[in-house]
């Protein structure tokens, strides 16, 4: 088996093109032997030991037990058992879901030496597709805020400027996967908390149709949240391209009442979409500029576009009535994923300091969202062009997603680390 060392002859391009690689790249140097789960993990683990300490992405790296399983997912692909592209990729864990014998804190204090006896659903099924758990990542305390500043274990970095939030809940996520410590990460989103860390970070964040993926595991055998905030909250991905995050729902997804065909094969399905344009999101300057930019590129890729209003929470309205309204006469919907450009630590002076606006309206009706690069700020901080869709269409949202991302270059953009 070829060394990882013996593929690239530059030390350091090496490790930029394994560590940034894509799932369905890495996935088939694994299968064909060219480099081993082992020496994958290894890597990832002393890229950690490296960078976490600035980042604070991790709040648990689990190395022996990411070793262990790499050696067993390489005599398992030695044996001609390779389960798909995840099979001995490392994987980061938010660490609001349970991991047997890995501790999950919600970055509390009262939980920090909480360890659950099983998994949650979505490991469990990252485990059954050969994923590695790499460890858990950080996260705004009880995923309590848009910032990623507070945590009992300390704040998370942004990997492209310190001196700016990271985004939150799921900061630690955005930040593993921006900086190469994993190659995806499973995440939450209650009102926009997996994609706004993306777009501050310049990563793809994903979340599905309510339901689609479960929840189960999550600080089980804890005091449940509200009502409210339970039916808000979705299951995230947080990604470096839509492909590699339709590789990752195919195998979380729940399968009952789909057809056959995997979210990755969808992507390169030829269809027509109406695109709706959001006239009156709330956004400043330097965010709409970008957001108008984003617009005149997907007006290149041929479909038509229209203004329509975006949807907003409304209790008396209920939530049924979101397909036959704002998505009567579009397929999608895009608009920024923030209001603002990425705020500085020290403008950040409340827990929700990021606003949710543009975010939290696709956790309210439940519908597939996605937020992908889409330029950068006068300071270099990255943006976010958000594609929501009716409830069940997330076929529409990884297409037009994975169409955008192949004419522009934002997403191919690393912190430089």
């Amino acid at each position: 088996m070829k060394s990882l060392e013996g593929q690239i002859m530059n030390a350091e391009t090496a490790s930029r093109s394994y560590h940034f690689a894509g799932i369905a790249e890495i996935g088939e140097w694994i299968r064909r032997g060219d480099i081993s789960p082992v020496e994958l993990v290894k890597s990832s683990l002393q890229r950690i030991e490296r960078l976490n300490p600035q980042l604070n992405a991790f709040i648990t790296v689990a190395s022996d037990s990411a070793l262990q399983a790499a050696e067993s997912a390489a005599k398992e692909i030695r044996d001609g058992k390779w389960r798909g592209p995840l099979h001995g990729l490392p994987i980061g864990i938010k660490d609001f879901y349970d991991t047997a014998g890995i501790r999950t804190t919600a970055a509390f204090e009262h939980f920090r030496n909480r360890v659950p006896g099983r998994d949650a659903a979505c490991v469990e099924k990252l485990k059954k597709a050969g994923a590695i758990i790499i460890g858990k990542t950080n996260m705004h305390t009880l995923g309590m805020g848009t910032t990623g500043l507070e945590s009992c274990f300390g704040s998370v970095k942004n990997p492209w400027d310190a001196r700016y939030i990271p985004g939150g809940s799921s900061s630690g996520s955005a930040v593993a996967v921006a900086s190469g410590l994993c190659y995806a990460t499973i995440d939450t989103d209650a009102i926009g908390s997996c994609r706004l860390p993306a777009a501050c970070c310049g990563v793809v964040g994903f979340k599905a149709t309510y339901g689609l993926i479960v929840l189960n595991g999550i600080l089980a055998g804890e005091k449940p949240p509200e009502e409210e905030i339970v039916r808000m909250a979705h299951a995230g991905i947080t990604t470096r391209s839509v492909e590699d995050t339709a590789i990752v729902l195919d195998v979380i997804a729940e399968r009952t009442g789909r057809g056959e065909e995997s979210f990755a094969g969808s992507l390169r399905r030829g269809r027509a979409l109406r695109v709706g344009v959001a006239r009156d999101c709330k956004a400043d300057a330097e965010v709409l500029g970008a957001f108008q930019g984003s617009v005149s590129k997907i007006q290149t890729l041929g479909y038509p576009t229209i203004d329509v209003p975006v949807p907003r929470v409304d209790p008396s309205q209920g939530i049924s009535h979101i397909g036959d309204t704002s998505f009567q006469d579009v397929d999608v919907l895009v608009l920024p994923a923030t209001t603002t450009t990425v705020l500085r630590v020290d403008e950040a002076d409340k827990p929700t300091a990021l606003s949710p606006e543009n975010t939290m309206f696709a956790n309210y009706y439940g519908l597939p969202a996605i937020s992908i690069p889409c330029g950068f700020d006068k300071h270099g901080l990255p943006l976010g062009l958000q594609i929501v869709a009716k409830p069940g269409d997330e076929a529409a949202v990884l297409m037009l997603a994975h169409q955008f991302e192949a004419v522009t270059d934002f997403g191919k953009s690393h912190p430089g680390l």
